[in-house]
């Protein structure tokens, strides 16, 4: 494996590296993550034991065709993290803010953003 130079990390950092943009802290969302898996399967768990509970007292194959019925009738409830969006996105977009909150010194900063785009247009070997 070929040693990378400094400009091509950086470009391959902006074009893989991921950061939160979903509007939340991005500390909060070490618990926030979690906790939003665990709720879906806590729920699933619980109407599964509810519905067999129902089932257990009768002795007959038509209440356990019924509650297996009853529970192969509807999806499981389910959560899926969204991923983050692109460093490359993430910077280009604080810097065209930076810009319009603060128009002294637009020249420069338009030159970052075109400096910024011109790396990330580079192909990723």
């Amino acid at each position: 494996m070929r040693r990378k130079s400094p400009p091509e990390k950086k470009r391959l950092s902006y074009a893989k590296d991921r950061r939160n943009d979903y509007g939340e802290n991005d500390k909060s969302s070490r618990k926030n993550i979690p906790l939003s898996k665990k709720a879906p399967h806590r729920a699933n768990r619980h109407w599964a034991s509810q519905i067999l509970e129902a089932a257990k007292g009768g002795v007959d194959a038509s209440a356990e065709a019924a509650a297996e019925e009853r529970l192969l009738r509807r999806r499981p409830k389910s959560w899926k993290k969204s991923p983050g969006a692109p460093l490359g996105e993430i910077v280009r977009y604080t810097l065209q803010r930076r810009m319009s909150l603060a128009p002294e010194g637009r020249q420069r900063k338009t030159a970052r953003i075109e400096g910024l785009r011109q790396r990330m247009r580079q192909p990723i070997d």
